[in-house]
């Protein structure tokens, strides 16, 4: 059909790492299942009781921090946005301009695999506008849209 865009995936986490310059403990995202480029990605993130946050957040009742959700949704964003504007290893980095209407639907608690869904809603050469929706099992987590500029890195 004329016009589909050709999906991409599942992308491992090298991928991911050549892609984002996140690593541990702030890598957010584990695996791409599917990127359509100029369109939308899903990516997962497999929620465990051995990240560092859970041990006091909270004790007796590990939640996932609603922040940490929407970084996760950003970097898969990132990911997204790098590999459609064909940057993926360029050094290039996507930063946070703005965060709107966030929603938390369900707590994310450990042994949970987080389906990251973003979508572009507006796509520049330096400035993108991404949905983004969290996902457990199908339930909505928690949404919101947000703003990034790709930018270089700063200067050492």
């Amino acid at each position: 059909m004329e016009g589909e865009a050709t999906s991409i995936g599942p992308l491992d986490i090298t991928r991911v790492m050549a892609a984002i310059p996140h690593r541990y403990p702030m890598l957010l995202v584990d695996r791409v299942a599917e990127l359509i480029p100029d369109r939308s990605i899903t990516a997962i993130k497999a929620v465990t009781i051995n990240e560092g946050f859970f041990q006091g957040h909270f004790p007796g009742r590990p939640i996932m921090p609603g922040v940490l959700i929407v970084e996760a949704l950003a970097q898969a964003a990132g990911i997204l946005a790098v590999e459609s504007l064909g940057l993926a290893g360029s050094g290039k980095l996507v930063y946070f301009m703005s965060i709107d209407g966030v929603k938390f639907r369900k707590p994310v608690e450990p042994g949970v695999l987080l389906t990251l869904e973003a979508e572009f809603v507006q796509k520049r050469a330096r400035v993108c506008k991404f949905a983004g929706k969290a996902r457990i099992d199908g339930e909505l987590a928690a949404e919101c849209e947000f703003t990034a500029m790709i930018a270089d890195p700063p200067k050492a």
